[in-house]
């Protein structure tokens, strides 16, 4: 068992026990994702030096795994295979972002 799936196994059987699969419709988990990512956004805020405030650090396994705990609810809800769709993606951006034009570049492929 990938360590992805036992993620998934923990995170449903967390949300079963308590039955709040009623909560999760698309457009909340959607949301709940979004706030998530925020939280770690916040933890950059104010910084001068676009690192985490060493007295801020230990929150952000914590945001982290919210993110990832939304992430597997919204794929699971679909019934998207998160690795599959990783690598899949990373298929396109190697056509979108090829070495030889992107290597060293922050630009968008449509402006390689």
């Amino acid at each position: 068992m990938n360590n992805l799936k036992k993620a998934s196994d923990l995170v449903k059987k967390f949300c079963e026990e308590r039955k709040w699969s009623k909560f999760h419709d698309p457009k909340n988990l959607a949301l709940s994702l979004n706030l998530e990512s925020m939280e770690v956004l916040e933890l950059f805020q104010w910084t001068q030096d676009n690192n985490i405030n060493p007295e801020k650090l230990n929150q952000l396994p914590d945001e982290l795994a919210d993110v990832l705990y939304w992430l597997i609810l919204l794929s699971d809800h679909y019934d998207i295979n998160l690795l599959e769709a990783l690598e899949d993606k990373i298929k396109k951006n190697e056509i979108k972002y090829p070495v030889n034009k992107s290597k060293g570049l922050s630009k968008k492929y449509t402006e390689l």
